[in-house]
């Protein structure tokens, strides 16, 4: 029992586990940043390809 309370009490570690945290929400709001930048970057090419054909 004494084992499971010094356990509970123990918080080392717990700053690395918050800045994992921290950097995994980053990574998330980067990732849908990145899809839907790719997403209005291939539209822009594709209007622009579709321009350049009727032009010919």
């Amino acid at each position: 029992m004494a084992l499971i309370k010094a356990f509970l009490a123990d918080e080392t570690g717990a700053t690395a586990i918050e800045y994992g945290l921290l950097a995994s929400l980053i990574a998330m709001v980067l990732l849908g940043s990145f899809l839907v930048l790719a997403t209005q970057v291939d539209d822009s090419f594709t209007e622009l390809g579709e321009i350049y054909e009727d032009a010919q």
